[in-house]
């Protein structure tokens, strides 16, 4: 076995954030290869992966990243609010925000994790992170939204880093979706969903299975009232349902005399026109 000098551990140590102990080990098994060591502390993580691969991963970090027009919402799960709280951790996280505006897809998390950034495929850096931390660590979600001229995105994480939101609205022209008034409004609606928690964004977004499950709840409620008036109650009920739980039907957490589509126009109507919500993602860790 070739011998391992100190200066080795330590640019090992420094490619790789492992501990001294592992580094030399590392290379006491490459035979003193640097790269020879570095692939086998990544299957280290691997082996990890595997092995921990029912573990749930209920803690982590939500990102928010702004780039010229491109904006990203993701999440990096693992087990413990320990190894969250980590700089291994923190620093993966932050990187997430490189790899998220270097994908080629707004939303899938698989393309994602195979995006690379000087040579070093996302997957990787997690698989990194494994092996530093001795703990599953995965991507959660993701989602990127690339504003045209006339639309405006705010996005707003929660300061336990647990969840977070990303809202698209559309405008009648570039002056109003540039405007302070509709740029604050953004902010504020994702600040909305992300404490609100909406299912949809209308009833027309929302999912048809959930709408019937909700119909059969509000039937069987009322099941014994006359039947000449059931239909009225069911649907006074799911107006009610719709109202709590689509985004631009939603009370305006910050005014709740208001919906969020009202507020939303309001703001628009002193830029000098109008406005809607287009779309929006909520994501939560745990």
């Amino acid at each position: 076995m070739a011998e391992i000098s100190a200066s080795a551990v330590m640019k090992l140590r420094q490619m790789s954030g492992q501990g001294m102990m592992d580094c030399k080990k590392a290379l006491g098994e490459a035979n003193g290869n640097l790269d020879e060591a570095m692939t086998i502390l990544r299957k280290k993580g691997l082996a990890t992966l595997a092995k921990r691969a029912g573990r749930e991963t209920t803690q982590g970090r939500v990102i928010s990243c702004i780039r010229g027009n491109k904006t990203v919402l993701a999440s990096l799960c693992c087990e413990t609010d320990f190894v969250a709280g980590s700089d291994d951790f923190k620093n993966a996280a932050k990187l997430l925000e490189d790899y998220a505006m270097a994908c080629t897809s707004d939303s899938d998390a698989a393309a994602l994790a195979e995006t690379a950034l000087k040579g070093k495929k996302l997957a990787e850096v997690i698989t990194d992170v494994v092996s530093k931390t001795g703990e599953k660590c995965e991507l959660g979600d993701y989602a990127r939204f690339e504003a045209g001229s006339t639309s405006a995105v705010g996005a707003y994480v929660h300061f336990n880093s647990k969840v977070g939101s990303m809202v698209e609205l559309e405008c009648s022209s570039e002056a109003v979706a540039k405007s302070a008034e509709v740029k604050a409004i953004a902010l504020d609606i994702a600040m909305h969903a992300t404490a609100a928690k909406p299912l949809s964004l209308d009833e027309a977004s929302m999912d048809p299975k959930t709408i019937a499950q909700e119909k059969d709840v509000a039937a069987d409620l009322v099941k014994n009232k006359p039947a000449n008036i059931i239909d009225k109650i069911v649907e006074g009920k799911m107006k009610k349902f719709f109202a709590d739980n689509c985004l631009v039907h939603q009370p305006f957490v910050k005014d709740d005399k208001k919906s969020v589509s009202q507020v939303v126009s309001e703001a628009a109507k002193k830029a000098g026109g109008t406005a809607k919500v287009k779309r929006f993602v909520r994501f939560e860790i745990g």
